[in-house]
């Protein structure tokens, strides 16, 4: 049976927990929740190019059914998301992968945030010197309603190589979020749909599965911007500020803010895939700097109705490169990722039809 635990060091300080201190079934309740508010909203809008009409606009909210104005999805997640770095990823090599993530209901200012995670795999590197934790998170509200839940996967540091190797445990998940599993907000209903206020006509039957959609626009990352989104996000990873903490000497930008970066680009091009319904799967191909400049495309992987009025789901695929990537390539002629590609991300987005 797993059980609660703390994860203090033993004393007033904590150095953060290594491969060696994770075990199956650990559940890990993690400190300070965190309450929404409307400067998250102007923050985040500061920080990324986003414009989708549901969380810029109240009234655009209200007029597709919704009765709360909520804040992007992303936000709630890199919320809840940062709520787990001091305990899981505080001595991380690197952030790998996410998947079978929902967003059970959106997120609106006055919402406290609260996380829990469980481990659910380890695997030791080759190397001994780290390994892979596999936890399964969970967001609640301050009603005890699960707001978010994800799985994701991250390299952490061994505290010594001579320490012994755990079983190695792999977990089971699912390639893709059935669309029968995606949760719709309560009363959405797109079948009044402004196109006009959203900024594009384009609805759920002019995308064609397989289509490529170039988003065209560029941000260059700045240490200044990053930093200051994932203290806003109370994310505590060494890498993304302490300039010791690599052996170049240079911040490792957070993976998060690639895909908020990314996401708010694919406006370009999908300004009507206006809510984030699920991620089937993400992996942060290569690591981000200051100084990158990050574009991004999507393709369209598969399309599915659901039952709220109007509205429609896509599949889509989500790949943020450093540079430019005209040819719009994911993988090379050997079937690795192409050169340049920073992120793979798969979701599922909610427009109208």
């Amino acid at each position: 049976m797993s059980k609660t635990v703390s994860m203090t060091q033993g004393s007033k300080t904590a150095a953060g927990n290594f491969f060696e201190d994770f075990a199956i079934g650990q559940v890990i309740v993690h400190a300070t929740p965190r309450t929404v508010t409307e400067g998250d909203r102007a923050l985040y809008g500061a920080l990324y190019p986003t414009r989708f009409a549901v969380p810029s606009s109240a009234q655009f909210a209200a007029a597709v059914g919704l009765q709360a104005h909520p804040v992007e999805e992303l936000i709630g997640f890199h919320i809840a998301f940062g709520k787990t770095v001091p305990d899981i990823s505080l001595n991380a090599v690197a952030n790998l992968g996410y998947a079978e993530c929902r967003f059970h209901q959106p997120v609106v200012p006055g919402d406290t945030l609260s996380t829990r995670s469980e481990v659910i795999g380890l695997k030791q590197n080759s190397n001994g010197k780290s390994g892979v934790v596999y936890v399964r998170s969970t967001a609640t509200n301050q009603r005890g309603e699960v707001a978010i839940e994800w799985v994701r996967w991250v390299m952490v540091h061994k505290r010594s190589a001579q320490s012994p190797a755990p079983e190695t445990v792999l977990p089971v998940l699912a390639p893709a979020v059935e669309p029968a599993d995606l949760v719709v907000p309560a009363g959405l209903d797109f079948t009044s749909y402004d196109f006009a206020a959203a900024g594009e006509p384009h609805r759920y039957d002019d995308y064609e599965v397989g289509e490529k959609i170039d988003h065209v626009d560029g941000v260059t990352l700045t240490d200044a911007e990053h930093m200051m989104a994932t203290r806003l996000w109370q994310n505590t990873a060494k890498v993304h500020f302490n300039t010791e903490a690599r052996a170049d000497g240079t911040r490792l930008v957070y993976g998060g803010h690639v895909i908020s970066l990314a996401r708010a680009l694919s406006f370009n091009g999908l300004a009507n895939a206006q809510l984030i319904a699920a991620i089937n799967a993400g992996s942060h191909v290569a690591p981000a700097f200051a100084g990158d400049t990050i574009y991004a495309w999507s393709e369209v992987l598969a399309k599915a109705a659901t039952s709220a009025p109007g509205v429609g789901a896509l599949r889509l695929r989500l790949v943020a490169t450093k540079g430019r990537d005209e040819a719009m390539a994911l993988r090379d002629g050997e079937g690795k990722y192409a050169a340049g590609v920073l992120l793979d991300l798969d979701y599922w987005a909610l427009i109208p039809r």
